[in-house]
């Protein structure tokens, strides 16, 4: 073999490298709610990068190799661009970003960091007292650096902990020159939301990352996203989440502007959105609630937004809603353990023809087709191939490049995850003819009656059609006879009165239609006046929902 060969790595580093030489004066834009706006550009971005990979060196970070971990880097952070920044320096430093979700219980959030060893934690200064308590419990941390949006800054102190301030070290720094390191080499950790237990570590390489990016990207070129050089993206994912869904890498390897709108206030980033001339965001759909039944959302003309949505079931109502606005929907489907993206609702050539209403049904309804380097399967309970007929159930595994390897210190999930060489993801779908695959529920959640499915999410999807929900979810209870029965949970638009007789009426149009069988209708529909419960990252949480039911008596 010639001794001059170079062995490419698919690192991350040679993501924003790109960005820098050849979109240098494209912007990157942080406009948080309380504050002036920043306005940054790929060129500033990979300088900034590369002083913090020497703020990284003098606080002593170590750097990991294929096999081994570097540096637990933790962060606390809203959707910010210093967070953007540290997506690319401490992955390319060859240490692991933790990217800690702020949402969860302080348990759950001082559980996670004790799993992960975390050793550095950068947090926005909104999270001071959280970090306080935590680098208290917390004894392998030993550096804390905080990051503020102010010009000016008190002392803060921590006991036991060194403290510094993340601009101060950056006016410092010198640009660092990154090491060539192992694409094998572990550059992202994080823990699920913990919905139905403790959050369970997950770790990705940087080969998983690359590799994720390029397929993303290449099949948001397609309709109806059609991503092109002079689209903006903003992430309404919390960066926290499964890489906001990957876009930052996404965006950044497509060279396209990015606006990072700081915390969440939806008011503001309407606002934004208009103002930075935003094409695509993504999130789950509460996140697209918040956008159109906010009380300014009228005021902006949203018909140029593609929202690439997942995470949860999409109400048909709630697609309906943001077809009246203009807004073009797209879902998709993943896991965290699946870096997320493994479906996206993409159209094929075949299709340009059809009415433009078939296509905006199967872009926004359907969970779509698999990404490049994606394999799937539907199985029944044998592991047997079901029928791609768009009926018959069976759970979805997957199989990709960027699906984890394992669960973090847990053989025993990994085992049952991985069986028979497939990813299981406990989801619950059917497929057409076409290769479209539809989520029906996750199998946690789905409600066996009589020894037959009842698709929580379809029922919810009819329920949010009726023009008084605003919200809706299903859910399974215990029954003597049948075994499960569904119960459904709907809060009404304001101004509305929804009764459950509305809601049975409403449901029968679809029996009539043929659409449900009359056995699905609920056995009882409860209204509420407040909003229901969310998980740490916008999905309704339906085991909250399970308890309270139980605790009535229902």
């Amino acid at each position: 073999m010639c001794s001059q060969y170079y062995e490419y790595q698919l690192t991350l580093d040679k993501i924003i490298r790109r960005a820098a030489q050849l979109y240098p004066s494209v912007e990157v834009v942080y406009a948080p709610p309380s504050e002036s706006i920043i306005r940054s550009n790929y060129a500033r971005e990979w300088d900034r990068v590369q002083r913090l990979g020497s703020v990284l060196e003098e606080l002593g970070v170590q750097s990991g190799e294929p096999g081994r971990f570097g540096s637990r880097v933790a962060v606390l952070d809203w959707n910010t661009i210093r967070y953007y920044e540290l997506y690319f320096a401490v992955p390319m430093y060859g240490a692991v970003l933790h990217t800690v979700n702020v949402l969860l219980s302080p348990e759950d959030i001082i559980y996670t960091m004790l799993q992960a060893q975390d050793e550095v934690l950068f947090i926005n200064e909104d999270f001071i007292p959280l970090a306080r308590v935590a680098s208290s419990l917390v004894k392998s941390i030993k550096k804390v650096v905080i990051m503020s949006d102010k010009a000016e800054h008190e002392e803060v102190s921590f006991d036991g902990v060194e403290v510094y301030w993340y601009e101060d070290l950056l006016r410092n720094a010198k640009p660092y020159n990154f090491p060539e390191l192992n694409e094998n080499v572990v550059a992202m950790m994080m823990f699920t939301s913990g919905t139905t237990g403790r959050p369970k570590g997950t770790y990705f390489t940087h080969r998983q990352l690359v590799l994720h990016a390029i397929s993303v990207t290449l099949s948001i070129t397609a309709p109806p996203i059609s991503a092109s050089i002079y689209d903006v993206a903003m992430p309404l994912v919390p960066m926290f989440h499964v890489h906001a869904w990957g876009l930052p890498y996404i965006a950044t390897l497509t060279g396209i502007k990015q606006v990072y709108p700081g915390r969440f206030d939806w008011g503001h980033i309407l606002r934004v959105i208009n103002d930075e001339g935003v094409t695509i965001v993504n999130g789950v759909p509460t996140i697209l609630y918040n956008l159109l039944t906010h009380p300014d959302s009228p005021k902006y003309d949203l018909g140029r937004l593609k929202f690439i949505v997942g995470g949860a079931a999409l109400p048909r109502g709630l697609f309906e809603e943001a077809v009246k606005r203009g807004v073009t929907v797209i879902q998709g489907f993943g896991l965290t353990e699946t870096a997320p993206v493994i479906l996206l609702s993409v159209e094929k050539p075949n299709m340009r023809d059809w009415p433009m209403d078939r296509r905006r049904e199967l872009s926004g309804l359907s969970a779509g087709l698999p990404l490049p380097f994606v394999d799937v399967r539907i199985v029944d309970e044998q592991d047997r191939d079901v029928p791609r007929d768009g009926k018959t159930m069976g759970e979805l595994v997957v199989r990709a490049p960027w699906v984890i390897k394992e669960y973090l210190n847990d053989p025993e999930k990994t085992r049952r995850a991985w069986r028979n060489g497939w990813f299981h993801t406990d989801d619950i779908a059917v497929w057409d003819s076409e290769g479209y695959i539809q989520i029906m529920d996750r199998a946690k959640d789905v409600i066996k009656s009589g020894g037959e499915w009842i698709s929580s999410t379809r029922l919810e999807d009819l329920i949010s059609t009726h023009p008084g929900v605003g919200e809706v979810a299903v859910v399974g209870v215990p029954h003597p006879k049948w075994g499960e029965r569904p119960i459904a949970i709907v809060v009404p638009k304001p101004g509305w009165s929804v009764t459950e007789s509305d809601i049975r009426n409403h449901l029968m149009k679809y029996v009539e239609q043929g659409q449900i069988p009359k056995w699905w209708i609920p056995d009882k529909v409860i209204i509420m006046e407040s909003e229901l419960p969310k998980t740490s990252t916008g999905k309704i949480d339906k085991k909250i929902l399970r308890d309270r039911i139980s605790s009535l008596g229902v």
